[in-house]
């Protein structure tokens, strides 16, 4: 399942920060999908966060590369459905706060889960769970139009709580799935950097100070 829109909630300011966010990410990854093979794997190794040789400047480069297509399409098309609406409750300086932090919980995350491993951790996949995360503590009743597909792709409306249950219990599973993986460092999808990520979004909400949505009258309003 993809979502593809928010029915519910329309934010009160324009999303600078989201937009800011997807352009930078599709820059960067329009620049490395120019290279040639050996320098896009230099390029990875550069900025991706490798566990192995820890170093606070890749926990926060590495949310802006991407592994391919699917990849980045899959996760900006997430961030357009959810991040408008936080960043419309914290404000523009404090969401970009709020996602380099949920970034950087996923990072540890996941560092925790293989600290010795030597396989670059890319994508913005975990300040994104961060996101999502935020968005289930304050809008768990929105509807979301979501597409699935089997054999054909069909449209249908979910909650938004439903919905990212539904996306944070396939993190769990899949985690535990993937230990063999990880013990082994044969890589695959940082599941641990998801779950670590969705659940420092749902804390970091409640911490950050969010504004209050006000509705003004037109006929009251002087």
């Amino acid at each position: 399942m993809l979502p593809l829109h928010d029915n519910s909630r329309r934010p009160s300011r324009i999303p600078l920060i989201t937009g800011g966010l997807i352009a930078l990410n599709v820059f960067i990854f329009l620049y490395q999908f120019s290279l040639d093979p050996f320098s896009t794997n230099d390029f990875v190794y550069a900025f991706g966060f490798v566990p192995a040789r820890f170093h606070w400047l890749s926990v926060f480069t590495s949310l802006f590369i991407h592994a391919g297509w699917l990849h980045i399409i899959g996760n900006m098309v997430f961030l357009w459905v959810f991040g408008p609406n936080i960043e419309d409750l914290l404000g523009h300086s404090r969401f970009l706060l709020f996602y380099l932090l949920c970034g950087a919980a996923a990072a540890l995350a996941q560092y925790a889960v293989s600290p010795d491993s030597r396989i670059p951790q890319i994508g913005a996949s975990g300040a994104i769970f961060g996101v999502m995360g935020a968005y289930l503590v304050k809008f768990p009743h929105s509807r979301i139009t979501t597409v699935g597909w089997f054999i054909i792709l069909f449209s249908f409306e979910l909650p938004a709580w439903l919905l990212l249950l539904w996306f944070i219990g396939l993190q769990f599973f899949s985690g535990v799935g993937s230990i063999a993986d990880v013990a082994a460092q044969r890589g695959g999808v940082a599941y641990f950097a998801h779950i670590g990520g969705f659940f420092a979004g749902m804390l970091l909400i409640l911490v950050l100070q969010t504004r209050q949505r006000l509705t003004v009258r037109r006929d009251l309003s002087w």
